[in-house]
This record gives C-alpha cells, structure tokens and sequence, in this order.
C-alpha cells in the first residue's frame, strides 16, 4: 500500500485539531520530505523517524518518500507527530496493516532507539479523539493524564515496537483505566511565594483566581 493516513491532534492553545499524517511511498531516488506547514522541530523528525524504525527491528524504505501534515494551513510543532509519522510509513510499505489505523488517532514523540517520550497536550487530544469516536495511543508518561478524559478508550506504549504489535494484533495493549483519586493526589501544589519576580503575571493569576475566570498562559516569561 503506497499511501497511509494516521489521525493525530495539533495542539492550538488549550484545543488540539485534527491532524491527517499522510504518508506516500512513489518511485525515484530516496528522498523523505515532511510538507505542511512543519516547524523546524517537526522537520526534524525525519532523523528520528528514520532511526526509530532501523532500531525497532523494522526496515526503512528505501523509496521516495512524503509526508503530508494536512490541513496545511495549521501551524504544527513540537515532537508529538514523530510516532504518526513512523506508523504511517510501516503501514504504507506494508509491514503494518492499514485497516487498523482508521478508528484510532497516535500523539508521540520518538528516541533514537524508538523509545516514546511524552507530549503536551494528551488530554486535550483525548477529549477531542473522544468527540471524534476515536481511541487514542499515548506514550506510557502520558497514560494517566490521557485517561483522565474517561470519553475515549485510551492505550499507552513505552516504544514504537509495542504500539506496531497492537496494530498487528499480536500483543494487543490493554485499556488505561482512569484512577481520578490518585492522579488528583499526586498533583503537586505551587506556592506563588516561591516564584521570584513576575509580578504582573503573579497578579494576573490571583485576580482570575478569586473571579472564576478563564486564563491562559502561553510563550516564555
């Protein structure tokens, strides 16, 4: 199967957007090109990607190679595309069937040795799989907050070699059940006595805190 497309979120703010990872395979010299609008970070996952896959035990084609990030017109950045984009290509050169991508959305970024690491956003991304009728991979540091949406079956993986068995369906992962008591138990609590300067932001928070209003903190201090 030459093309394969994978659901993935964008993260905008507090919303996370619907992401398709289109990944074509054509003939011509090898060539991997990320399109759509891709930051520098995304970009970048080519490299990962590639070892990703020669490290998990899986073959990188060596093919003519495009990976689309659609819609163009939304900005991406960050790593949370890198597990996608690897999934995308084992299915598009036929070493990871296709049919099992369909109702299921992935967020990850990806180690050298194709280990997951975790991303912003997961639970923004659960609540909107949710809402699309989707199921979510997460990488395991994710599980937790993932789950915490409760709207949408959620399966957590530690490598790029586990979440390819579940597509297989030879080592399937279990279900992450959401334990609302201990995550919101293990939330550590910040006094604004230990931020040193900040003023203006401090007070910014105090006020929406004793209003009830909405707030968000975006960029460096």
């Amino acid at each position: 199967m030459p093309l394969a497309i994978v659901h993935s979120r964008a993260l905008t703010g507090i919303q996370a957007a619907g992401v398709a990872v289109e990944c074509d395979l054509g003939p011509g010299l090898p060539t991997f090109a990320v399109v759509g609008l891709a930051e520098t970070a995304v970009k970048e996952a080519r490299d990962r990607v590639r070892s990703a896959i020669q490290n998990s035990g899986f073959e990188f084609p060596a093919r003519r190679m495009v990976v689309n990030l659609a819609p163009a017109d939304l900005p991406k950045e960050g790593g949370r595309f890198d597990l996608p984009m690897a999934i995308g290509i084992l299915a598009a050169s036929g070493q990871l069937p296709a049919a099992a991508l369909e109702k299921l959305e992935m967020i990850g970024e990806l180690a050298l040795d194709g280990s997951l690491r975790p991303v912003t956003g997961t639970l923004s991304s659960a609540l909107a799989a949710g809402q699309a009728g989707h199921a979510i991979l997460v990488p395991q540091g994710n599980a937790r907050e993932a789950a915490f949406a409760q709207s949408t079956p959620v399966f957590a993986c530690a490598n790029l070699a586990q979440a390819a068995a579940h597509l297989r369906g030879t080592d399937r992962l279990p279900e992450v059940v959401c334990d609302a008591e201990s995550l919101e138990s293990a939330l550590p609590y910040l006094d604004l006595r230990d931020v040193r300067g900040q003023e203006s932001a401090k007070r910014a928070l105090i006020v929406a805190a004793v209003g009830g209003h909405h707030l968000l903190l975006s960029g460096p201090p």
